[in-house]
């Protein structure tokens, strides 16, 4: 196949990110023609440089329609197998109507972008920039795209924000902890992104506490705190067999083992050479048995969302194991799209039937052997360099009595 003439990737022009993006803006630009607009926010935007001083805004297509929703949707994307270009194409279309402040600082955009964030479908509005808004797409490995960026004069509501009573309820409670708040809402089946949007916008936790939290910064908190969650839950449960799963989305494929054992957790992030990475490289980070005290830094913030999803699926089960994964990063990834994806591919593969094995050495073959055919990549130093699969040759202190 002859490279795509936008980008130069090896896809037909009609799946080019590229392409979409400059189609979308152009499409922005026709319609935002003036300061003032209408349009229907589906969610609001914390960002973090500059930090404590940091913008706070609304993410809105400029016009008011009955499908905004998509706009912020990655659960429905993955279910009707929407592709790259389609989902740059929606994020291009939407503008970040933004203002700064102090994250303390009340005034009336932060209570806008709280209104929008506790909100569980968008809400109208009116903005008013200062000048015609700056067209780009700003692409990041946490967060989804996001399109032109404009600062507000004025942003108002015309239509009231349908806000779910049990949100209602907890983000009333000025006595009740962030931790709290939202696993007492996952558990009634409020959604991670919803709350990672509560958290961002200030509506959580202690009322000394509240504070605007960046976007990017809130996702993973979120992950990390129902992660943990979900972990105590876990360590009560029965041992898993020895168990397979594969599958994935977006160019992100997830080779996920179930060992027997008491829990830990390890993820190999591999890129692959390609139009995302032309060199490639490894990425790894592990916890055992107590979880982590410190941050994942080499995988970042797609190792709290494939353990959440992991974590997800034990629970599911009733099951209790140590994780092992393999992400394979493909040259299908042209663009990164946020950390949703390394979360929803993860799922993917979790809902796919499982292979079962009679032993480990068995189940590592199959790595070996998938890895292989699939991606032409050899797992073999990764399993002789795993932490996870280290700790199962040491002793433990049972055997000893």
């Amino acid at each position: 196949m002859p490279p795509c003439l936008y980008c130069k990737g090896t896809h037909v022009s009609s799946q080019c990110p590229v392409q979409a993006r400059a189609m979308a803006l152009t499409r922005v630009k026709n319609v935002l023609k003036e300061l003032s607009f209408s349009g229907s926010a589906p969610a609001p935007f914390i960002g973090r440089f500059g930090y404590p001083h940091i913008s706070v805004g609304i993410l809105t297509p400029p016009d008011v329609r009955e499908g905004a929703w998509e706009y912020d949707a990655p659960k429905h994307w993955v279910k009707e197998s929407y592709k790259i270009p389609e989902i740059v194409e929606l994020r291009s279309g939407l503008v970040q109507s933004r203002s700064h402040v102090h994250v303390k600082e009340p005034g009336r955009i932060v209570e806008l972008a709280q209104l929008v964030g506790m909100a569980d479908r968008p809400v109208d509005v009116e903005v008013e920039l200062s000048r015609l808004p700056r067209f780009s797409l700003a692409v990041d490995s946490h967060h989804a795209p996001m399109g032109a960026i404009g600062e507000v004069v004025k942003a108002e509501l015309t239509s009231n924000p349908h806000i779910p009573a049990v949100v209602e309820k907890v983000v009333a409670d000025v006595d009740l902890r962030a931790v709290g708040g939202l696993t007492r809402l996952y558990d009634k089946g409020v959604d991670e992104l919803a709350l990672a949007k509560l958290l961002s916008v200030g509506t959580l936790g202690l009322e000394k506490n509240r504070r605007l939290v960046p976007t990017r910064w809130s996702i993973t908190a979120t992950d990390d705190v129902l992660g943990k969650h979900l972990h105590r839950q876990v360590l009560d449960f029965a041992l898993a067999d020895v168990q397979a799963f594969f599958g994935g989305y977006l160019g992100n494929y997830y080779l996920v083992l179930f060992l027997t054992g008491s829990w830990g957790f390890e993820l190999f992030e591999i890129a692959l050479p390609g139009v995302y990475d032309p060199m490639g490289g490894v990425s790894s980070d592990y916890e055992g048995l107590l979880g982590r005290t410190t941050y994942a830094d080499n995988c970042a913030g797609g190792y709290y969302t494939v353990r959440l999803a992991a974590l997800e699926k034990l629970r599911a089960m009733k099951r209790q194991a140590q994780v092992l994964v393999f992400r394979f990063i493909s040259s299908e990834y042209t663009i990164p799209l946020g950390v949703w994806v390394t979360r929803e591919a993860t799922r993917q593969a979790l809902e796919s039937k499982p292979i079962s094995f009679s032993t480990l050495d068995l189940a590592l073959t199959y790595a070996r052997h998938l890895s292989l055919r699939k991606f032409g990549y050899d797992v073999r130093a990764l399993l002789d360099a795993s932490k996870l699969l280290r700790s199962r040759s040491q002793k433990r202190l049972q055997e000893f009595s």
